[in-house]
């Protein structure tokens, strides 16, 4: 094997398509129900919301979706991004294993978010659209979609979850550097927020309760259409640059992984590194494990129930069939904002239903610990979402040695954790709790669903 530390690819490599799983999954998702009827729903029901282009592609089925050339021309800002291999973690564990990592925060946003940001603007840009509206947790999604509606000229509304509002006041100064008008949510400026704050005037917020802000301000305005950030089988699609691009890094380390570990919020970071991998599981007759990493404050792949919920928190959203903690489910306020979702992308949903992909949860003080270790021996501090990753790696890494074997694992870094910097300082200051979901608070969210069971 070569021996560089950084395996990097040239321009030209860029991928020219992304890949859809959905053509290789031998059990496709149960279709999307409209929220009043029940009914499966079509294009015509998802109009008000997206441009008929990402609808095609929500649907579609076909393997290989090209990149528009303009958009590929914008990922070449900050794409190819590097493959590392980990070899001061490695040497700090004392493990016979091989350790790599995609590096994702290169991106302007800092964060793999634009691999979808960019497309979505681009193809609201090309029907017209004025102005889109969205949500954003811990701010990555956000930043990296105020980013690229900078680029085609298109205003930005970003709905902010109150908790990382308050606690990541510079991801907010990000957006509106790039344009964008921010909110605090629940806010008063819609329905669905001011509906929150009646129940409780002091809600933290949670994503769903900020897609039903976004998703409100897109039904009742012709000009503005609604973005997600993950979930949705377009923006998963989109993220497959990624392992796109590190399938052919691994090829020129003469290298392969055992065990592809990414960290888990709705899909789309998962889905991004590990997608094309595990497409040599459904096709080529690989057996990579492919593990989602989340917090054990908001484990619905691990203890969640796969039936048919809400996107969103009032259920203005289609009814997904995904792992779920109840749309009505606010996550504990932990640093990784990224992660604090209730429920999973459909597609994600059905690959750990049929036991193509493996779910760990992890709690946010070994993950800290893991991300100091990992910036002291290979000098990026991580994200707190990204330390999810890291800290299943070392589980891995340990586990193998104690096996007595070796393992290539790959993990993607997805974004630096500049803009995070004091919850490096609560930790250090011994201040983090962690936090276990008890079964009964579960239970009680579940038992409010009233939406199809699968």
């Amino acid at each position: 094997m070569a021996q560089q530390r950084k395996i990097t690819l040239q321009e030209s490599e860029i991928p020219t398509h992304w890949y859809n799983i959905l053509a290789d999954m031998p059990n496709k998702p149960m279709p999307p129900l409209h929220p009043g009827t029940k009914q499966p729903v079509g294009p015509d029901d998802l109009a008000p919301l997206f441009p008929m282009e990402l609808i095609k592609q929500e649907v579609s089925t076909e393997k290989w979706v090209e990149i528009p050339d303009e958009v590929r021309n914008i990922y070449s800002i900050w794409r190819p991004t590097p493959m590392y291999r980990a070899y001061g973690l490695e040497k700090a564990l004392g493990t016979q294993s091989k350790i790599y990592y995609k590096y994702e925060g290169v991106s302007p946003a800092g964060s793999h978010k634009p691999n979808t940001a960019v497309p979505q603007a681009y193809y609201n840009k090309e029907e017209g659209i004025r102005k889109i509206s969205t949500e954003t947790g811990a701010g990555q999604w956000g930043s990296a979609l105020s980013f690229a509606c900078k680029l085609f000229g298109i205003s930005c509304e970003v709905f902010m979850v109150k908790v990382s509002y308050e606690g990541k006041p510079y991801r907010k100064v990000m957006m509106n550097t790039w344009g964008a008008k921010v909110h605090s949510s629940p806010s008063n400026l819609t329905e669905a927020g001011r509906k929150i704050l009646a129940q409780d005037p002091n809600s933290p917020g949670s994503l769903g309760i900020a897609i039903s802000e976004a998703v409100e301000v897109a039904a009742l305005n012709e000009d503005t259409k609604y973005s997600l950030g993950s979930v949705l089988n377009h923006v998963l699609m989109h993220q497959t640059v990624i392992g796109l691009e590190a399938l052919k890094q691994m090829e020129k380390a003469g290298d392969y992984p055992d065990i592809v570990i990414a960290p888990f919020g709705g899909g789309s970071n998962f889905a991004g590194i590990t997608f094309p991998f595990l497409a040599q599981n459904l096709t080529g007759g690989k057996k990579i494990k492919a593990i989602a990493v989340e917090p054990t404050s908001c484990p619905k792949l691990t203890r969640g129930a796969f039936r048919y919920d809400f996107g969103d928190t009032v259920g203005m959203t289609p009814l997904i069939p995904m792992y779920t903690l109840g749309h009505n489910f606010i996550p504990s306020p932990i640093h990784a904002g990224g992660l604090r979702y209730h429920g999973a992308g459909a597609i994600v949903s059905q690959l750990l239903k049929d036991g193509i992909i493996e779910a760990n949860a992890i709690n946010q003080n070994e993950c800290f610990e893991a991300g100091l270790l990992f910036s002291g021996t290979e000098g990026i501090i991580p994200a707190p979402e990204a330390t999810h990753g890291i800290a299943e790696v070392i589980r891995q890494a340990k586990q193998a040695d104690k096996e007595g074997v070796s393992k290539t694992i790959l993990f993607n870094l997805c974004g630096h954790g500049h803009f995070d910097l004091s919850a490096y300082e609560q930790y250090l200051a011994g201040n983090l709790v962690d936090y276990e979901v008890p079964q009964e608070v579960i239970n009680a969210s579940l038992a409010e669903l009233d939406t199809p069971a699968i």
